[in-house]
């Protein structure tokens, strides 16, 4: 990961905007989208820019100046001069989901946008929008946090009570509130990895190292596999002891695991 995937709020604030023609215009409707207000180099309140000057040496020289005030920017097909990169958006608000290349290729954000367009329902929002409304109850019926998670995360698998791509009821967290769910329960969890493909890992695998709070590895365990777990999830080498609570995923190499 060479970037950090954010979401800024905008909502009444300044976003410096220099060019004209399509691309700026696409940028000033991106802006005013999300609630911010675009407005002239001038404005000292501004902290975000982006440039969509079409010279060359126009657009580095605007670059350099709203740098040197302490501005973050983004410059408009110009990945080396940005600071951060718009991504493509698929927008089910309050879900936002958002790809990018890094600026390498807007193409292909783009073509996975549509494609993952379709597999998204429109209903997605109104989950969002319950489980946001349902916080307290959620709370009340799972006190601890990593209890509470474990139990969101089982409702939100495939197949599972809340299941975001599947057709759900017309209140889904109530029910789901009422009948209760642990999840993956605290413990050690041996996985047998045979292939360093992580499209090879199975559906409980993937699961299980998307719930897992401390992931235990060997040296030579491949980035694509350990980048499967929980973004936040701790990464240890494997040295035979540990006394790790919560969810432990240990990570095993099939030829030299007893379990799978």
């Amino acid at each position: 990961m060479n970037q950090l995937p954010i979401f800024l709020n905008l909502r009444d604030r300044p976003v410096i905007l220099l060019g004209d023609g399509e691309a700026a215009d696409a940028k000033r409707r991106l802006i005013e989208r999300s609630g911010g207000i675009c407005v002239g180099e001038d404005n000292a309140d501004a902290r975000i820019a982006i440039v969509a000057l079409e010279d060359e040496a126009e657009a580095i020289e605007a670059v350099a100046r709203l740098k040197a005030r302490g501005l973050i920017v983004n410059a408009v097909d110009r990945p080396a001069l940005c600071d951060f990169t718009t991504p493509a958006i698929i927008d089910r608000d309050p879900v936002l989901i958002a790809i990018g290349t890094g600026g390498a290729s807007a193409g292909l954000a783009k073509a996975l946008r549509q494609r993952f367009e379709g597999l998204l329902p429109a209903t997605l929002g109104d989950l969002a929008r319950a489980l946001d409304s349902a916080r307290d109850a959620i709370r009340y019926r799972w006190p601890g946090s990593a209890e509470r998670r474990r139990a969101i995360d089982a409702a939100l698998a495939p197949n599972g009570a809340l299941d975001p791509l599947s057709d759900l009821d017309a209140d889904p967290v109530a029910g789901w509130i009422a009948g209760g769910g642990a999840g993956v329960a605290a413990g050690l969890y041996d996985i047998a990895i045979g292939s360093p493909d992580p499209d090879e890992l199975t559906l409980r695998q993937v699961r299980l190292l998307g719930s897992a709070d401390l992931v235990l590895h060997p040296h030579d365990m491949p980035p694509a596999i350990l980048s499967r777990a929980r973004a936040d999830a701790a990464m240890q080498i494997d040295d035979g002891e540990t006394t790790a609570e919560g969810v432990t995923v240990r990570l095993i190499w099939a030829l030299t695991a007893g379990s799978s």
